[in-house]
């Protein structure tokens, strides 16, 4: 059985991001891309654009001293443009560790990302462990 191309997209995102790989990750999306990260930590709000994103992805990197790495464990199409991916991300900040599944849901907009809803686990852990919105 072969992979969706949707879901061999988010995935190329996945192995990208895990490899720090820019310039693929800003393949994946469309210019006006929007990641909309929730609850009301310093990282939650809604990213708009590659360069936004891209920053956002950096800005976690830094966070958590090059920590953050991100398991899928699943990306499903629903054949309309849409994948829903789920994953556990795991990371360190300070003397804090967080493991926590969630997930993403995709647009994919003329085979590229034009939208990344994400959900966690638990938004008040994931708050407390990435601090308070300055």
């Amino acid at each position: 059985m072969s992979e969706h191309p949707h879901s061999a997209l988010v995935r190329r995102g996945y192995e990208a991001f895990g490899k720090g790989d820019r310039e693929t990750l800003r393949s994946l999306l469309t210019a006006d891309c929007v990641h909309h990260v929730p609850g009301g930590s310093r990282v939650s709000g809604h990213y708009k654009g590659q360069d936004n994103i891209l920053d956002l992805y950096r800005e976690l990197g830094e966070l958590t001293g090059g920590t953050l790495r991100i398991e899928l464990r699943g990306a499903y199409p629903d054949g309309r443009g849409h994948v829903m991916a789920v994953h556990t991300y795991y990371a360190d900040r300070g003397d804090r560790g967080i493991e926590m599944p969630g997930g993403f849901w995709f647009t994919i907009v003329g085979g590229k990302i034009s939208d990344i809803d994400e959900c966690v686990q638990d938004i008040d852990e994931a708050d407390a462990f990435w601090g308070a919105a300055g």
